[in-house]
């Protein structure tokens, strides 16, 4: 078969399929039901045996207005049936510090593997590449774990940017008496700790150290603006689990008024016998002296104490934070997977999608 024949096969299969918007506040029941199908074949498939949340909880979450973020969602179909998903997510417009997250987008989404190589991913990014051009956005965002996901966007000219394990505990295997001697060894710091929620205002003042602290932990070489914690996505978020039932923690040690260790987690009513532990950090001129550990140990002594049906805690770490690898190997995590961070620029994209449409019309 020749190269060209086997171009016009490949042309006359991405015409099979239509990619359009998916619009959460004006779709259809028809529309959800495709939609809820969808998402539950590509749960299997890119992450088997783990739970999934019920229909009525997925499409709540979907139809959820974030304070800080904006999403657009598209769908990839072959008639009604829906084969890959888009989901853009940018910094909404008029929140605090918007300006610096103005050229980058963040990507999500995928195709079911009966339809992989078929040309709707190519499909798919078109609609990111028209996306950006519209819209300014300068770099695109995308995290990944399968293989066919890292070879694809190695094809397209994506760079691996950064790597992270996700990491799991089982906590009945857990040795609680080193955890007090973890946590005995603190001297001279003030502990201050929070079960269920963080008071509001306790939070506004930790807005800042919080994000000076998440811009110390290894990045890689990620073209980002500098993270921030902002105190309207805490609200929301303190809203969002009144209703479905939900708890944060939050770990710290303090010299007085500066933060200089923290450790949070989060509890899911809808996961019960599961915890994530989020952020665990300690300012750069307090490393060494074991506060990572104590920040820990201290946290699983709380979630113990809240908690007690807790199977599992999931975190996940930088691949080149190996202090932090080092004491989640001692405490018993293991890895359950890799992942890698992609990014792409607008114009490295185009160059990409313009090679495809000349190889395509050849």
């Amino acid at each position: 078969m020749s190269e060209q024949h086997t171009a016009r096969m490949r042309q006359t299969e991405m015409q099979a399929f239509s990619i359009g918007p998916f619009d959460p506040e004006t779709a259809s029941a028809q529309e959800w039901a495709q939609l809820q199908v969808f998402r539950r074949l590509r749960a299997a498939e890119d992450h088997p045996g783990e739970p999934v949340l019920a229909d009525a909880d997925f499409q709540h979450d979907v139809c959820r207005q974030w304070p800080l973020q904006q999403y657009r969602r598209f769908v990839a179909r072959r008639g009604v049936e829906i084969a890959g998903n888009l989901i853009l997510v940018c910094r909404r417009e008029g929140t605090p510090g918007c300006e610096d997250y103005a050229a980058f987008v963040d990507v999500w989404g995928g195709v079911l593997n009966r339809f992989q190589r078929r040309g709707v991913a190519t499909a798919l990014l078109r609609t990111l590449g028209g996306f950006m051009q519209e819209s300014g956005r300068r770099v695109a965002t995308m995290k990944v774990h399968r293989p066919e996901s890292h070879a694809f966007f190695r094809t397209i000219g994506a760079k691996e940017k950064f790597s992270s394990i996700e990491n799991r505990l089982a906590l009945a295997a857990l040795d609680w008496a080193a955890l007090v001697h973890w946590r005995a060894e603190v001297q001279g710091l003030q502990w201050e700790i929070h079960a269920g929620r963080v008071p509001m205002e306790r939070l506004a003042q930790l807005m800042a150290p919080f994000s000076q602290l998440i811009n110390e932990q290894p990045l890689g070489s990620l073209d980002i603006p500098r993270m921030r914690y902002d105190l309207a996505g805490y609200e929301s978020w303190y809203a969002e689990m009144d209703q479905r039932g939900g708890e944060h923690f939050l770990v710290l040690l303090r010299d007085g008024d500066e933060v200089v260790a923290l450790c949070d987690a989060s509890w899911d009513a809808r996961f019960p016998e599961r915890v994530y532990q989020a952020l665990t950090a300690v300012a750069a001129r307090w490393r060494g002296k074991g506060l990572a550990k104590a920040v820990k140990a201290a946290m699983l002594q709380l979630l113990r104490e809240r908690h007690p049906q807790l199977q599992t805690m999931i975190t996940t770490n930088a691949h080149a934070n190996a202090p932090m690898l080092s004491i989640n190997q001692r405490l018993g995590f293991a890895v359950h997977r890799h992942d890698a961070t992609y990014q792409i620029e607008r114009d490295g994209l185009q160059e990409f999608l313009a090679a495809r449409t000349g190889h395509l019309a050849a």
